[in-house]
This record gives C-alpha cells, structure tokens and sequence, in this order.
C-alpha cells in the first residue's frame, strides 16, 4: 500500500502547513467545534479539485500551465492568464515561506528552547534545501511520509489527551452552523485547505510518479488517502483548541502553553514536533511548486536536477530564511499576494473544470456530472472567498 503512495501526500504536506494549523487554532479557541463542517467541506473540495489535477497530469502528461497555455488560443488573454499565475505563485510563494520557515521554528523553540533560536531558520533552510538539491522524487516522497506521519501523530495525540465529547464533535462535522462573527473564520479555513499552487504542484508530481492511464485509480485513491489523512489532522487540532479554557490565544504555540496547565509538557512536545514537521514540509514544497509553475509557464521542460529549476527554488527558499532570520515583514510583498490568489483561486477552478471537461485534451477521462456539479460548486465559493480576502487587504491598505 505505501508503494502506491505518492503526490498526494506532498499535497497534504503543503496544505497543513503554518497557515493552516493557526486558522484551525483560532476556529477551534473560537467557535469550539462548530465548524468542523467548514474544515470537512474544505477537505472534499480539495479531494475534488486536485483528483482533477492529477486526471489531467497523467492524462496529458503534461503540468497545467502546459495545458492552459496550449488550449489558450488568444495571444493577450494566455499572456494575461500566465502573468497572473507567474506572480502569484512565485512572488506569494517567496513571501509566505518566512512563515513556513518560522512555524518550523516555533517547532524547535517548543523542543529545545529559544537559546539557539538565531540559529533555526538557518538549520530548516538547509534541510529544505538538502532534500529539493537531491532533485530524486522518491527521497522527497519517502521523506515526506515520514514527516507527515510524524505530524499527524503529534496532533492527534493532542486531540485525544483533551478527551472530546464525541456527541460535540459530531454535531459540528455534520450539522452546518454559522455562529456570529463566523463567516472570515470559515473563509480563512477554506482558504488555508483549497490552495492554488497545489493544483499545479500535484499535476506535476504525477507525471514523475505514473506514466499510464492505467495509473488513474492508483492516482485518485493516494490523493483522497492523503488529503483525508491532511483534513483529518486539520479537524484534531480544532478539537484540540475547542478544549482550551482561556480564549487570549493567537497562534499555534499558544495552543500549546494553553494545553500545559492541563496536560503538562506532553502536550508542549507534540505541540513542537507537529509545528516543526509541518513548517518542514511546506518548506519544501512551496519553492517546489514554484519551480514547476516557472518550468511550464516559461517552457524549460527542465527536470527536477536542472539549474534553471534549481534557481527557482534557491531564490523562494534563500528569501523566505532571510526574511525571518532579519525580522523583515515583507507586507506589501503579502498584500499583492493576497489579491493575486484571490484572483486566482477561482480562475485555477474555472481553468481547471473546463480543461478536464474538454475532449480534446481528456478524451474518454472527462468529468462525470457529479463531479461538474461539485465542481462548479467550489467555483462559486472560491470567487466569494477571492472577493473576501481582496476587500479585507484593501480595507488595511
């Protein structure tokens, strides 16, 4: 069975990264288990679009800046659509992988203590780069498993150690509610879970991992597999928050020194290994996928060893250390982010849903209407959460 593991789990790895751990923190400090349902449909709408992604991968054996520069046959509006691409991945990338690196700090803070912090960023850095220098698919993929299971220990093991109310639980994973002041809250966790570099990052890594058609339901059940195991991690740290009594929380390591009194220093050290091995992962996987979309976008055809690939992730993974290890906030950097995905969120889907429904391009492996209709549902979700997060980044300008 872990022979047919593959891409999806360096999917999971990126979505449950720094971001998301905070997201669910605060959701679960917040609004107890209340929406847990948002975090479950976050889940399978991730299922959805990136079991699409990886459909068309290894349908077409190609990325899908590939395809839609190819199925885009006005000039000015592939240009436009591939700028857009270009600048958020590369440039928002560069910029949220200080908060990678530094939930992989908070990580070893939490272990070994902040006397060496200065140090930390420097050490995850090489780590990252050690395993993205390597350049083999199967060491990160073996790699990564390791981590991932490592995490996902740690933040069940809090779950379990607060001892949820089962019947609470439940009822907040599949009865739909919106308390007051709930709706950024949602928003912020499915837009920490569906992430748009991961749809070009997953159609990528199938085609190091299968080659065939034949691989297609292999593919579709390592990514349900993986991204399950992903949303289920994400679910066992809001029950973890839901069961802290002081509501003065801000952050992943707070939800730790909020569990200490309860649970004593169990709760601090898995606390501090999940964080570092989710700080690792999207380490990693942030400047990989940035390399694959500057690989497609510009037509390198280069492997995972080539130094034009190589540069892309150097640069992503050499800025996100120097922005944590000099305290830079490199906030307008973010902004421009924040509007850039909240413009490409629902323009990947709609790319995405129509690339997958096309003949020309899918053959006899296009969407069934179940997955059109769900399809088109996240569509509709993701523009409302790309006006959302615009508004609010214009409303702190």
């Amino acid at each position: 069975m872990f022979k047919k593991i593959g891409p999806g789990v360096l999917v999971a790895a990126a979505f449950v990264g720094p971001g998301t751990i905070t997201a669910c923190t605060l959701a679960g400090v917040g609004f107890g288990h209340a929406l847990l349902w948002a975090m479950l449909f976050s889940v399978l709408a991730t299922m959805v679009l990136q079991e699409m992604a990886a459909r068309l991968g290894i349908v077409t054996q190609r990325g899908l800046a590939d395809v839609i520069k190819i199925e885009l046959t006005s000039k000015w509006f592939r240009t436009l659509v591939i700028t857009i691409i270009l600048g958020a991945i590369l440039v928002g990338n560069a910029a949220y992988e200080a908060g990678n690196v530094g939930g992989a700090t908070l990580g070893l803070e939490a272990l070994f203590g902040k006397a060496y912090g200065s140090y930390y960023p420097t050490i995850i850095g090489l780590l990252a780069f050690v395993l993205l220098w390597l350049g083999s698919y199967k060491a990160m993929e073996k790699a990564f498993i390791g981590l991932i299971f490592l995490m996902s220990v740690s933040f069940v093991i809090t779950a379990i150690l607060t001892k949820p109310n089962v019947w609470k639980v439940l009822k907040g994973l599949l009865i739909p509610t919106f308390p007051d002041e709930s709706l950024l809250m949602i928003i912020a966790l499915v837009g920490t879970t569906v992430v748009p570099y991961n749809l070009f990052l997953h159609a990528s890594l199938v085609n190091e991992k299968w080659k065939s058609k034949n691989d297609l339901k292999t593919a579709r059940w390592d990514t349900i597999l993986s991204i399950g195991l992903g949303g289920f991690v994400s679910m066992c740290i809001i029950i973890a928050a839901a069961a802290i009594p002081s509501k003065e929380v801000t952050g992943a390591m707070d939800l730790a020194l909020g569990l200490e009194p309860l649970f004593g220093d169990a709760a601090l050290y898995c606390m501090g290994i999940g964080l570092f091995a989710a700080g690792i992962t999207s380490s990693i996987t942030a400047p990989l996928a940035a390399a694959y979309v500057a690989n497609s976008c510009f037509g390198w055809n280069a492997d995972l060893k080539d130094r034009r690939f190589r540069a892309v992730w150097i640069t992503i993974l050499v800025l996100g250390v120097f922005f944590l290890s000099f305290d830079i906030k490199p906030i307008e950097i973010i902004k421009f982010a924040q509007i850039a995905n909240g413009v490409l969120l629902p323009a990947i889907a709609i790319l995405l849903v129509w690339m997958v429904n096309k003949k020309s391009v899918m053959g006899n492996y296009r969407n069934n209407l179940a997955q059109n209709i769900f399809g088109f549902l996240i569509i509709a979700l993701s523009i409302v959460l790309g006006a959302k997060s615009i508004i609010k980044v214009f409303g702190t300008v």
